[in-house]
């Protein structure tokens, strides 16, 4: 049996910050939290990756429908607008491999398990206990959900996202260079607004995370962290010890033009037209995207990128426009009847 926990694991709605946490703020690639959003689409769906969906997510119902434990822990640790503490801990100040970030995970205490996974059923919904109580039951004498939690996340990373991690890299850096762009030109409020929904800059040191009533935490001294991710529509961690400094984190889906990487496939018949790196980027600019956007989905060099742009411009397959303070690239009508006509 467990019991409602009087504190801990507080929920909140938004957080203050004091000046020195948002001093040693920063943006960071973590594969874990890439894996973890991963999870949330083939659990849930919604916001996130269609193909990738599609792609995995009959093995990875298979998987669980042949273990009732993994899909049991699966349903307890991603709640509604809720995901279990230790099953996603705020990254490490410096990016570092999905091995290190997963044995967090597994080595997360049995006792710490209980407390996560019964904050999970009972912050802010109270009405969802009986409910809670039954399903964690049937979890809550095992000490192996750590170990399994990391094995399905290991699973998904091996499997679904590791063969795709160099592309989704880049992608996620070039959101982070955007945003700290942001920062250095609009300040705090300008990077934070709107990076998630229901996520702004309140003032007077009060960062909110979302829109839900729920209390505020103090965070001050902790270490901040902004983690980008492709799917999913993000979360947040409350942080977790590393010797002295604690650290907490906010996972956002990367900025619109760049999560909505269309995948698509190169024709035969345009890349030998074109070259296949020109094509590359005539085909990618639906939507209209950045130099660096370019840049970081179709991993060729800032300069090749910039010679490709400059014959479509003079070929007339593109135009070029300005969006703010940022210079966006678009296929002309010339140009989107050239990718059709190729296939």
């Amino acid at each position: 049996m467990f019991r409602v926990p009087a504190k801990g694991g507080a929920v909140v709605g938004w957080w203050n910050v004091d000046a020195d946490t948002l001093a040693g703020s920063r943006f960071v690639r973590s594969p874990l939290a890439e894996v973890t959003a991963g999870l949330m689409v083939l659990h849930k769906g919604g916001v996130g990756d269609p193909e990738f969906r599609r792609s995995h997510l009959s093995s990875y119902r298979a998987r669980l429908d042949a273990d009732p434990i993994d899909a049991a822990l699966v349903g307890a640790v991603l709640r509604p607008r809720w995901v279990a503490d230790f099953a996603s801990p705020a990254p490490p100040l410096v990016e570092t491999s999905f091995a290190e970030e997963v044995s967090v995970v597994r080595s997360a205490s049995p006792a710490q398990v209980r407390l996560d996974l019964t904050m999970a059923f009972t912050a802010g919904r109270s009405s969802s206990l009986p409910a809670g109580a039954a399903r964690l039951a049937a979890l809550w004498e095992r000490d192996d959900l750590a170990e399994r939690m990391a094995d399905l996340l290991t699973w998904i990373w091996e499997r679904a996202v590791e063969p795709d991690w160099a592309r989704r890299s880049r992608i996620l850096e070039a959101d982070i260079l955007s945003r700290t762009r942001q920062l250095s030109l609009g300040g705090w409020a300008a990077a934070l607004d709107r990076m998630r929904d229901g996520m702004r800059w309140l003032g007077e040191g009060r960062l909110q995370i979302n829109a839900l009533d729920y209390p505020p935490q103090d965070i001050s001294g902790n270490r901040l962290l902004f983690v980008p991710v492709t799917m999913s529509g993000g979360w947040v961690a409350g942080g977790w010890s590393s010797g002295v400094q604690q650290r907490s984190a906010v996972i956002y889906r990367c900025s619109g033009q760049l999560a909505s990487w269309s995948g698509a496939s190169l024709p035969g018949a345009l890349g030998r037209l074109l070259g296949p790196g020109r094509a590359r980027v005539l085909v990618e600019l639906d939507p209209p995207k950045s130099t660096t956007q370019l840049v970081a989905i179709t991993g060729q060099g800032l300069g090749s990128v910039g010679r490709h742009l400059k014959v479509l411009l003079d070929a007339g397959l593109v135009l070029r426009r300005r969006a703010g303070r940022s210079v966006l690239y678009a296929r002309t009508p010339a140009g989107d009847a050239v990718v059709k006509a190729a296939g």
